[in-house]
């Protein structure tokens, strides 16, 4: 299954990238994810499940410990893969 995650950290700050923000993309971007997207006000990457799910980790224990008072994230699945377990979604 191919994942595709979107996230952004704050507090924002328009002068200079708070050092949240810098870990955040570090991460994703030493994480060799696929079609990575760093913008101003969020980064976008995908790749595999396992890959996107460890990377998603790090990002939010390294942009916390960084100083992030806030994450907010998005995963989608990016394939035409079933992700319910045959027991229903939860």
């Amino acid at each position: 299954m191919r994942l595709r995650v979107e996230f952004t950290t704050e507090p924002f700050d328009l002068e200079r990238t708070p050092p949240h923000a810098v870990a955040a993309r570090e991460t994703v971007r030493s994480a060799g994810l696929d079609g990575v997207d760093v913008g101003p006000f969020g980064t976008t990457a995908e790749g595999g499940a396992e890959e996107v799910l460890a990377a998603v980790d790090a990002v939010l224990r390294r942009s916390l410990e960084a100083g992030a008072r806030r994450i907010s994230l998005q995963v989608n699945v990016t394939d035409g893969t079933d992700v319910t377990d045959g027991e229903g979604a939860s």
